[in-house]
């Protein structure tokens, strides 16, 4: 997915509390929903096993999408010719809190 298009659905679950945010992202008919979702339930299991935090405390305190590698692919266009076509990839990165420390 290009980053755009998972910004926009990153935007809304900042700030909400962790199961709050999977909640609503599993209502969100995006792809890219999905894909936040699943990170977002990673980054919650990561956070309760290794950290010992509660999944109930937890909040999202920023959602980043980055700009990943781009492929660079080629459709056929007009009078035999190539159009490029650029395939976007991001990567997301989900940062909890639990409104204690200070990270």
């Amino acid at each position: 997915m290009s980053p755009k298009k998972v910004r926009e659905v990153a935007r809304t679950i900042q700030g909400r509390k962790a199961t709050e945010a999977v909640d609503y992202l599993e209502l969100v008919p995006r792809k890219s929903a999905r894909l936040i979702a699943k990170t977002l339930k990673s980054a919650i299991a990561n956070a309760e096993n290794n950290n010992n935090l509660s999944a109930d405390s937890l909040r999202v305190k920023s959602a980043i999408i980055e700009n990943g590698p781009v492929l660079k692919r080629f459709k056929a266009g007009a009078r035999g010719s190539a159009m490029p076509r650029r395939k976007k990839m991001s990567h997301i990165r989900i940062i909890l809190s639990d409104g204690q420390t200070n990270s």
